[in-house]
């Protein structure tokens, strides 16, 4: 799937359940034609019984009941009966599409350059592999509606036909009428007002997401008014938005309505003196004939829309071909030239804040773009190297960890889905955590999106304990101890010594705590831009 744009992935997808979405297509059309031959015999059958009625007993005791019944109760079992097969394969085509291309999207993603990934709004980014996608699988559910439009359209005309051929040209016209009415104000009225819709949301969601996060700020501040107010401006924007859509709905549908108006009085005009029951036959043919249009109708009022959602689905970046080498198997780490860090090796970087201590080690792990020059893995520059085989190599605590909407296990498990319950209560109380969520509901305690209920040290020991969970050759921590009081402080960093002599993992450790170098080898002290010689450290 390298190299494709997302309307490729769609195509393919469109490819793969081609035989569902024939499926759908087919009993779309035959639904059609089913529901337009119900309207027309039924027209056609009551006022057949009328004019026998009014014609006295005789020719009531004539009119065949029986037959026109029993083809009228089959047409409506068939129009069930094939509504029915036509929305659960359409929905099952799509679900089986979108499960293929929500995993693909968000790999997608996930692959963008590193300063792509960290300038991305996380509202935004949801928001597009959320109602973007779910606008692509409205699209796939109304593949089948041209097809209804020419079931429907063969069925009215040849029922038409059988007032004459001037009533079957008639209704002929009047579906391609609606068909082209309905594209031209799809594309000038709903085009440019399904995109701002859709953008609008994206914009609100974005926004809500962004105030959602600064929750407790806003509340501190006295600004949850002012956030309601940003909040409320971009929902004005989305309801606009929405209302041009509606009002570009309600313009198709008074063109069909037209059309079919227009073409059933144009009908009685030709009929004077035709047979009466062949002429409300026709009638009703052409308003079935152009009401089968109304999902082709509603597929192009939503063509915007649909277009809108692919173009930001694409903007979130492609997922370019890997570049550069594997990592060789040496896992000796260089900084510079100068720091040369062997398997195992245990490292610190200090320095005043905002000198860069924390973009250092992301761009090691390629969580940032590499620089040329700085940092060299295996003997190999890691400008040469993927980022896809430099990751496997590092444990990760963040500075400002982030966890997902879930039970301790579940997030726990992000580093090593296999783990058993014994290595992750290890890692908790390895951590200083174990005891805290046994008091709970152990590691079935749900957190938050975030973890928000946790206090900030405790987030920073359950990152820990995640990252303890990776088996990497380097584990890699930005200030595990902060805001932690000594007690606890001391007793996570004689648990991490007996960890790291145990495991034999390399360290590579940022911190302002002096007690914390009592684990290091090294200690790399940065300035407010470059970084400085290592010196040694006597422990």
């Amino acid at each position: 799937m390298k190299g494709q744009g997302v309307a490729d992935l769609i195509q393919a997808q469109v490819r793969a359940q081609r035989a569902t979405l024939l499926l759908s297509s087919l009993t779309a059309a035959a639904v059609s034609m089913a529901a337009a031959a119900l309207l027309g015999v039924s027209g056609w059958f009551l006022t057949g019984a009328a004019l026998a009625g009014l014609a006295g007993p005789a020719a009531a005791q004539a009119f065949n009941y029986l037959v026109p019944s029993a083809v009228i109760r089959l047409l409506a079992i068939l129009r069930t009966g094939l509504r029915y097969v036509e929305r659960v394969s359409g929905h099952q085509a799509a679900l089986d599409a979108l499960a293929e291309l929500r995993p693909e999207l968000f790999r997608r993603t996930a692959a963008k350059a590193p300063e792509q990934l960290l300038a991305a709004a996380s509202g935004e980014v949801s928001s597009r592999l959320v109602q973007d996608v779910d606008t692509v699988q409205s699209a796939f559910v109304r593949r089948s509606a041209p097809w209804a439009a020419v079931g429907g359209m063969a069925a009215g005309v040849a029922l038409a036909s059988v007032a004459g051929w001037p009533s079957a040209l008639i209704t002929l016209s009047a579906v391609l009428a609606s068909l082209l009415l309905a594209r031209f104000l799809g594309r000038r009225l709903a085009d440019a007002a399904g995109r701002e819709s859709q953008e609008a949301l994206g914009r609100l969601k974005s926004q809500v997401s962004a105030l959602e996060q600064a929750a407790p700020e806003l509340r501190a501040y006295g600004a949850a008014g002012w956030a309601q107010g940003r909040v409320a401006s971009r929902a004005a924007e989305l309801d606009a938005a929405r209302l041009r859509l509606a009002r570009a709905a309600g313009w198709i549908a008074f063109a069909q309505l037209g059309v079919a108006g227009i073409a059933v009085a144009v009908i009685l005009s030709v009929s004077p003196g035709s047979d009466p029951a062949a002429t409300t036959l026709a009638v009703l043919a052409a308003i079935a004939a152009v009401e089968g249009a109304g999902a082709y109708a509603e597929a192009a009022r939503q063509a915007g829309t649909v277009t809108a959602a692919v173009e930001r689905l694409d903007s979130l970046g492609g997922a370019p071909d890997e570049i550069g080498r594997n990592l060789p198997s040496g896992h000796g780490l260089e900084l510079n030239g100068r720091a040369v860090l062997a398997s195992g090796h245990r490292l610190a970087i200090v320095g005043p804040s905002a000198c860069g201590k924390t973009s250092l080690i992301e761009r090691l792990m390629a969580l940032r773009a590499a620089r040329a020059g700085e940092w060299r893995a295996g003997g190999s520059d890691i400008v040469d190297l993927s980022p896809q085989s430099l990751r496997p190599f590092f444990a990760y605590a963040a500075q400002e960890p982030r966890f997902i909407g879930g039970t301790v296990r579940e997030n726990l498990c992000l580093a090593a889905p296999p783990a058993a319950d014994s290595d992750l209560w290890r890692a908790l109380q390895d951590a200083g955590l174990a005891e805290r969520f046994r008091a709970a509901q152990g590691l079935e305690t749900r957190l938050a999106d975030n973890a928000r209920e946790l206090s900030g040290g405790e987030r920073r020991r359950l990152a820990l304990a995640r990252a303890y969970l990776k088996p990497a050759p380097w584990l890699v921590l930005d200030e595990p101890t902060e805001g932690l009081d000594e007690v606890i402080a001391n007793k996570v960093i004689d648990n991490l010594e007996r960890r790291l002599a145990a495991t034999g993992q390399g360290l590579i450790l940022i911190t302002h705590r002096k007690d914390a170098l009592r684990l290091v080898a090294d200690v790399v002290r940065m300035g407010p831009a470059v970084v400085e010689p290592a010196e040694q450290v006597v422990c």
